[in-house]
């Protein structure tokens, strides 16, 4: 993939991210995204779940403004995404995955109803439309993450799914 298609596929993934839609991603959306996830589980925020969500969103958010806030205006914008994601991407998929790996240690945890450690399959994709996927996109991601087919996503299916949702997914999908 040459270098104008690798930084359009990330472009892309920048609206996921902004949550409220202003043009910028910064802690609030991060924030809104744990508060839209503890609702639709009716996990509460007070509780140690909701604090786990909160405290892998906030971590979430400082590993992405540690790589992308150019400026530090604790905000970062479209062409900062683009260019701090491309360049940890370039370096290590694996590595950029690692700072999503908290929240989304967290948001299984959440999703988990039979506290085993793996959310159900139609637990994430509940959370997946949550935040922010489509219906389509949300089933076929939700399974797609079940990678041993057992009906279930663990962390480790997570953050994989998330370093590759970065390189190999379509953009337009």
């Amino acid at each position: 993939m040459d270098s104008a298609e690798y930084e359009r596929k990330i472009a892309f993934r920048f609206a996921a991210f902004d949550q409220d839609g202003n043009g910028y991603i910064d802690r609030a959306d991060f924030n809104a995204a744990a508060a839209r996830l503890l609702t639709e589980f009716g996990t509460a925020a007070r509780c140690d779940k909701g604090q786990a969500l909160y405290s892998g969103a906030e971590a979430f958010w400082q590993g992405m403004a540690g790589i992308a806030d150019v400026d530090g205006d604790q905000r970062v914008n479209r062409a900062e995404f683009v260019g701090g994601a491309v360049k940890r991407l370039r370096d290590s998929p694996e590595r950029f995955a690692e700072i999503a790996r908290p929240f989304l240690r967290a948001a299984i945890a959440v999703a988990d109803q039979e506290n085993d450690g793996a959310a159900a399959v139609p637990a994430v994709e509940r959370a997946l439309r949550v935040l922010g996927a489509s219906p389509d996109a949300a089933a076929f991601a939700a399974q797609s993450l079940d990678a041993d087919r057992d009906g279930r996503v663990a962390e480790a299916d997570a953050v994989a799914a998330f370093s590759a949702y970065f390189t190999v997914i379509e953009p337009d999908a």
